[in-house]
């Protein structure tokens, strides 16, 4: 007769499905990580925790991989709920920061270790397979101090893939690397995971990387989920300060709305009317009520005030002097003292470069008004921006 947990058991290495925490939550005496959440991870996707340091986002990775006790909630695997499984009966596989590779054997038997250890006597065509997927076939007999850090990493993916987890967790794996190397891997994780279609669920400080390889991301701060989203999605809308200044640079001006008529509303700011999409505002929209008006570095254009009626109808204004440049090859990024924002930043692709746009000189800045987006001027108008810069 099989007892309920055998069969739970089973059920949870057999089946597939999302993962989906519910009200999960975890505390340490008064300190609380992870506020209770709920967050479904979809099948087969590419899913990234992202925040900073302390923001508890490792905290519920360790819960998905019952590395840590929840103190409130559950953790299912499809329809199974494993929250009371020990981490070696959950279908689930971690990839540290640190690969933890054993140095006294070889790449194959690194990668072979798994399949052994479950008493597999057969392993050499699932561990070519599987080398063979992450590139590192001819690699084989080597040692890990042998290999560059990249390979080191694409070892420990291939050694966890090997035992058909239903979800990869990958705690930092890229932390260890340069910034070029970094990039690469980025690209070669998503291949990866493409080509397994196995869920991965990725923790990082990192944004770039976030948006690079996730189909979702989660911005977490303080121990909670801020915004959920596509990587485009959570850049161009937004929905906190936090959010806003976390993922890449906003300029956030302090304004007053002025109208609103159908689809836009019309704020003033420093004497200048700026419009922007209703649908884009999240703060309540209505007369005399204060909004944050959002716009990104490189959505906005810079025209020298000699050439102010070369500037098309309809875009939104703002005047300012040049305070300081920054050539950095593709593009140049400016900061402009303006009356609406003190320091509103621009970056302009180095095609046509106006040698006029010196510090000192005095500029328009213009955009389409379908670029600006509006927040709740309740928030701290500079969340996020400490964090966005440490990452």
């Amino acid at each position: 007769m099989t007892t309920n947990t055998t069969k739970n058991q089973k059920a949870a290495t057999d089946g597939g499905g999302d993962v989906r925490l519910a009200g999960i939550g975890k505390t340490y005496g008064s300190f609380t990580a992870v506020h209770p959440l709920d967050l479904t991870v979809p099948e087969g996707s590419f899913f990234a925790l992202l925040g900073a340091s302390g923001c508890g986002k490792t905290t519920t990775l360790r819960m998905i991989a019952g590395l840590e006790e929840p103190s409130s909630g559950t953790v299912h695997l499809g329809d199974q709920d494993v929250t009371a499984l020990p981490p070696y009966k959950r279908p689930v596989n971690t990839v540290f920061q640190s690969y933890a590779l054993f140095p006294h054997l070889d790449i194959y038997e690194n990668v072979a270790f798994g399949l052994r250890r479950r008493g597999i006597k057969s392993v050499k065509k699932q561990v070519g397979e599987m080398l063979d997927l992450v590139q590192l076939g001819e690699q084989a007999r080597k040692k890990p101090h042998q290999l560059s850090g990249g390979q080191q990493q694409r070892v420990a993916v291939a050694r966890a893939l090997i035992n058909h987890p239903k979800v990869l967790l990958l705690d930092e794996p890229l932390g260890a690397l340069d910034l070029k190397l970094r990039r690469q891997m980025q690209l070669e994780l998503k291949r990866i995971q493409t080509e397994v279609g196995i869920t991965f669920v990725h923790v990082t400080h990192d944004q770039e990387e976030a948006m690079t390889m996730a189909d979702q991301v989660a911005v977490m701060n303080a121990g909670r989920v801020e915004q959920l989203g596509a990587p485009a999605d959570l850049y161009e809308n937004p929905r906190t300060t936090f959010v806003a200044n976390f993922l890449g640079t906003s300029n956030l001006i302090e304004a007053e709305v002025d109208t609103r008529g159908g689809e836009d509303v019309v704020v003033k700011a420093a004497g200048d009317k700026l419009v922007l999409p209703g649908a884009r505002c999240s703060a309540p929209a209505k007369a005399g009520g204060k909004v944050l008006v959002g716009v990104r570095p490189e959505k906005i254009s810079l025209t020298h005030a000699d050439d102010a009626g070369s500037i098309p109808e309809g875009r939104n204004r703002i005047t300012g002097t040049i305070s300081n440049t920054s050539f950095i090859g593709v593009s140049t990024q400016y900061v402009v003292d303006c009356a609406a924002c003190p320091e509103f930043e621009v970056y302009a692709q180095n095609i046509d470069r106006d040698p006029r746009l010196a510090p000192g000189a005095e500029v328009v800045l213009h955009w389409n008004p379908a670029h600006t987006f509006g927040l709740d001027a309740a928030q701290d108008i500079d969340a996020g921006v400490a964090e966005g810069e440490a990452a």
